[in-house]
């Protein structure tokens, strides 16, 4: 008898000296896909991904939680965690939170703390405040609520989060994981964010002014129509392609293809187009030494000069001194 090979244990990395430490702030009946969704890009990676952020769970009374899932979690941590938290995120809480709470966020918020507040979880920095006067990412069903109690917030349902830097939200939990990237990408690069989502097995990151949900369509393709076109958008990424091109591959009108962009992702396809070009551009400017017209031959970009210019007008600086930064 053969006996089956003995499983090969890699010893783990240990975590960085420092971490970025990210900690989701839980309640009873809490809802796990946003949590889930938040470890998934904050946790570990692997030992072949960089590990730059630690992830835990608080709760304002430790020990066993109720879920949506119909299963019991068991939080540790206290409100404790929040005085070192440099993130704190905030998903599924319930509408009227507790002195407590509120006293936990604001503190940490005033020490430098990043606050995300996804769905419901926007009602906490909404009650301290500190969305007076900003826009914020809201979920549809909660929009006329939330514009009811806090009439000084700007809400906007259609998108599917907002960065305010020491604030942001997102509608959906749906949101959760491109509003995570968001934030993986504005501090480690185009180049980090990409390789984790590759390894989530995630679709194209959406930005933030992408579309909570589409209006249903009266004729022609139902919304998913356009992954397709997207998965031959991102293969030919380096051609000469225009919406013309674009709509012969769908077998639509340029005038249909522009309207289901905008309707469904909130931005024409040429706007797409562009943002993914300037993505691959900032991860090959991470990760390799090619000269710039090198790349801008790869990303579709054309020349050098055309690719500066797009370069600075959407990220305010140049090619040269985003690769010293992020090289």
């Amino acid at each position: 008898m053969v006996s089956a090979p003995l499983p090969v244990c890699l010893p783990v990395p240990a975590p960085p000296a420092d971490p970025h430490r990210v900690v989701a702030l839980v309640g009873e009946n809490q809802e796990l896909y946003p949590v889930t969704s938040a470890s998934a890009v904050f946790g570990y990676h692997g030992r072949l991904i960089p590990q730059h952020y630690g992830f835990s769970l608080s709760t304002e009374h430790p020990g066993p939680l109720t879920t949506t899932l119909g299963a019991t979690i068991h939080v540790e941590q206290g409100l404790d965690a929040l005085t070192t938290a440099d993130t704190v995120v905030i998903a599924g809480w319930t509408l009227a939170p507790t002195p407590a709470v509120l006293d936990a966020v604001a503190a940490a918020h005033a020490r430098g703390a990043r606050i995300v507040a996804v769905a419901a979880g926007i009602y906490i920095p909404a009650a301290l405040g500190l969305l007076d006067g900003r826009r914020a990412s809201v979920h549809w069903e909660l929009r006329a609520d939330l514009a009811a109690r806090h009439p000084r917030i700007i809400p906007d349902d259609t998108v599917i989060y907002v960065d305010h830097g020491d604030i942001a939200t997102a509608g959906a939990s749906a949101a959760t994981l491109d509003l995570c990237l968001h934030q993986v990408l504005q501090e480690h690069g185009a180049s980090h964010a990409m390789r984790i989502g590759r390894q989530l097995a995630a679709g194209p990151h959406r930005e933030g002014c992408q579309r909570q949900y589409p209006p249903l369509p009266t004729t022609g393709p139902m919304p998913d129509s356009l992954a397709g076109l997207l998965e031959w958008l991102l293969a030919h990424l380096g051609e000469p392609i225009t919406v013309d091109d674009m709509a012969a591959y769908s077998g639509v009108s340029p005038r249909t293809l522009t309207r289901q962009f905008t309707d469904q992702l909130g931005v024409p396809p040429a706007r797409w187009l562009l943002e993914r070009r300037l993505a691959a551009t900032r991860a090959l400017l991470e990760d390799t030494d090619l000269p710039v017209e090198t790349i801008a031959a790869r990303v579709g970009l054309s020349s050098a000069v055309n690719l500066r210019r797009r370069f600075h007008t959407a990220l305010h600086t140049t090619p040269a001194a985003y690769r010293r930064s992020f090289r």
